[in-house]
């Protein structure tokens, strides 16, 4: 199986995730991406000393993993993924902070690394956030529940159109591969002007197949909005969920809770 067969796999697994039987998948779309948007907004407005105080906030993504029946070892891998996008933003923290601001016997660590680990973290719990909410939720009625949320139809729409087509570049690409392996006799290596042009035809070849998409779509009376059957019912429990997380989220936020649990 190749790397990109497998991409395609995940891409369905997260679609059968999303449609399990555990508390969090059972929950209103709109509770959890408010939810998810405090928590993110949280973490994001802690200064970037305050190291201890956003690393309190682990809790909730393992917390909700546990809640939707996924494994946080899976989601903590592939948050790795953007982990390079992450340490980017903030590499360059260690050379122009060089203030000393923390001291451990001969060590001492400058407020740079401190600010540069403080944005590590924050990002892969972000991230983290993000993917548990598309696992448990469905990217698809995340879309809904933004656009209920009041989020112009137009940015839901595309979010939605960006996914599908998602699947359409991957399916293209295997049917490109799989034609580039029964063809090569074996061969494995390849020069780098081949590759450019197997995506310069990747390109193309999705670019048609989405204009000959978009043309069906207009024949069956698409109007720019996409239709998603179900409802969305908003019941007790979500107002429950809502109300314990954003209040703890809250308590996390300007309470020193660290300390209170050392009193503990």
């Amino acid at each position: 199986m190749t790397t990109i067969e497998k991409a395609l796999i995940r891409l369905h697994e997260v679609d059968a995730q999303s449609r399990g039987d555990f508390l969090l998948q059972t929950l209103d779309a709109r509770a959890k991406v408010i939810v998810t948007i405090a928590y993110i907004a949280v973490v994001l407005s802690f200064s970037l000393t305050s190291f201890s105080g956003i690393l309190l906030f682990a809790v909730f993504p393992i917390v909700s993993a546990s809640m939707s029946g996924i494994s946080y070892g899976q989601v903590f891998l592939r948050s790795m993924i953007a982990l390079p996008f992450i340490a980017f933003v903030g590499i360059f923290n260690p050379i122009f902070e060089r203030e000393p601001m923390l001291v451990a016997g001969d060590l001492t660590i400058s407020r740079g690394w401190v600010e540069f680990l403080s944005i590590m973290l924050r990002g892969v719990l972000t991230v983290q956030a993000a993917l548990l909410l598309i696992a448990s939720t469905g990217f698809q009625r995340v879309c809904r529940a933004l656009g209920c949320l009041g989020v112009p139809q137009i940015f839901t729409t595309q979010l939605m159109l960006i996914y599908r087509y998602i699947y359409v570049l991957i399916n293209e690409a295997i049917r490109m591969d799989r034609a580039r392996r029964s063809r090569s006799y074996g061969r494995r290596h390849y020069d780098l002007s081949m590759w450019a042009t197997f995506v310069g035809q990747l390109l193309v070849r999705s670019v048609g197949r989405a204009e000959r998409i978009h043309r069906a779509m207009l024949a069956r009376g698409f109007d720019g909005h996409v239709r998603i059957l179900g409802h969305l019912r908003w019941s007790s429990t979500d107002t429950a969920y809502c109300i314990l997380w954003i209040g703890l989220f809250i308590a996390g936020r300007f309470f020193d809770l660290s300390s209170v649990l050392k009193f503990l």
